[in-house]
Parts: structure tokens; sequence; C-alpha cells
């Protein structure tokens, strides 16, 4: 009985692959620890079904492929609210990322012993178009001044130098 192994075969591998990637949605936005998502989820009630949102900071990813989930949280009347949701899952309707938060750790299990201003993440803003063009300009001027004091010396130079 103790020698019988399980051996996976290349083509069953790839037949895993593909089921996997079947399974897989396209229309999922990317999303980081820190985001403040709305997600609109299909909530079934005896034989009807209705959408119903939910808004909240996403406190950590999990997983990888078809089984990749994340936990939102969100505060409503001072209780603090966590789920966890696969993100391939047929449930999500739609999932709307709000803002983005500078966030310095993958899971934010600190949020939940903070309250009300404490509990605030740094807003990340996108860049402006003129903010953009003088940070590529920036970046350029770096680069031209690098390599003016990289070019090195050669001896026909430091001859005329010392003339």
């Amino acid at each position: 009985m103790a020698d019988k192994q399980v051996i996976i075969k290349p083509a069953g591998r790839a037949l895993l692959l593909a089921v996997d990637s079947a399974q897989l949605r396209r229309d999922i936005p990317e999303i980081k620890s820190g985001d403040t998502v709305r997600l609109y989820v299909k909530v079934v009630e005896g034989a009807r079904e209705r959408l119903q949102p939910f808004e909240g900071v996403v406190m950590r990813l999990r997983g990888g492929g078809v089984n990749r989930n994340f936990t939102v949280r969100r505060t409503t009347h001072g209780v603090g609210v966590e789920r966890t949701f696969l993100l391939n899952s047929p449930r999500i309707e739609k999932i709307e990322v709000i803002r983005h938060a500078r966030v310095r750790r993958k899971q934010l299990y600190y949020l939940r012993g903070l309250t009300g201003k404490a509990a605030r993440l740094k807003e990340l803003r996108p860049l402006t178009s003129k903010q953009l063009a003088a940070k590529e300009a920036a970046r350029a001027a770096r680069v031209k001044v690098a390599t003016v004091k990289e070019t090195p010396v050669t001896s026909s130079d430091e001859s005329t130098n010392e003339e």
C-alpha cells in the first residue's frame, strides 16, 4: 500500500491549467491592499435575485489563479464588518475601484483596532498631464547630467589640460 504513488502526467497538468484558465474572469480591475472598492454582489432571496453593493477597504489578497480571494472591511454604525470574496466568483457582478491608498504592507490587520479618523489611509491621486510632463522632464535632465559625469577622461584630454 505504501509503494503506491500518485503520478501527475504533463497532459493532466495541461488539462488542469486549461480548466482553470477557462474559469478566470477578464473583467476584473487590478486591486491591491488599501484600495477602496465597491462590489455588487448577487444576493438570492427566495426566488428573487438582487444586487447588493458592499463598499470598503481591501484588507488582504490571498491565493492565486482561480482560488484568488480578497477581504473587504467596512464600518457601519460603529461596527466593523469583514467579508471575504472569491475574485473570480460568478456571484460578484461588478467591482469598482473608488480610490487607491498608500500602504506599506500587504495585509492591513491593524485597521481592526482603529476607529474614526485614525482608520483613514493616505490617498494616492493620479498625476495630471502637467505633472507627468514635469516628472519626465526632470528624469531626462537627471539622465543627461549622469551621462555627462560618467564620460571617461582620455589621455589626449589630460595632455591638453597640462599645457
